[in-house]
């Protein structure tokens, strides 16, 4: 594995938390969205961050590893800026799709606290018993999912085009 994490203490508490640079890097988004997108099952996702430029690179990572995840061809709906009650609201409105939120905060010089939120269909965040820790589990043991062939790859699309196009989970 390319710069590997410590991910009992990054992959917590409904998503993955550190600090950037050192515990965490762009690369975890990605691995963090395919292995959601297979533990869930998903074939819709909806993503937002909160707009801050630290959090884009680890947004743009999410959305390529969660449309390169096995077979799935997840079609990733990229809600944008959003805070989690627009996030939760959009993935309602998506059909009760899981989703992810990426935030930001500066913590002073060159370093950024990054956190990953994963929630499930229901709204929550995800726990150790709906998919948190197998996922921590893929990420620890080098099994991040990657696209079985080249008609396997989802897409990303604006949210605004896409939500209203059945209630496909």
């Amino acid at each position: 594995m390319l710069n590997p994490i410590d991910a009992e203490t990054v992959v917590r508490d409904g998503g993955a938390h550190g600090r950037f640079p050192g515990q965490i890097h762009a690369g975890v988004a990605w691995w963090m969205a395919a292995c959601f997108v297979v533990t869930a099952r998903a074939c819709r996702l909806v993503v937002a961050h909160d707009g801050k430029p630290s959090s884009s690179e680890f947004f743009d990572r999410l959305c390529q590893g969660a449309v390169n995840a096995q077979h799935y061809a997840c079609q990733v709906l990229n809600r944008g800026q959003a805070d989690e009650v627009a996030l939760l609201a959009a993935m309602r409105q998506a059909g009760d799709a899981p989703g992810i939120l990426v935030t930001t905060k500066e913590t002073g010089g060159d370093t950024v606290q990054v956190t990953i939120t994963l929630y499930g269909r229901d709204g929550k965040p995800l726990d150790e018993t709906d998919g948190l820790a197998a996922i921590r589990r893929m990420i620890a043991e080098d099994r991040v999912p990657i696209p079985v062939n080249e008609a396997s790859k989802g897409r990303v699309q604006p949210f605004t085009a896409a939500a209203g196009e059945g209630k496909s989970k």
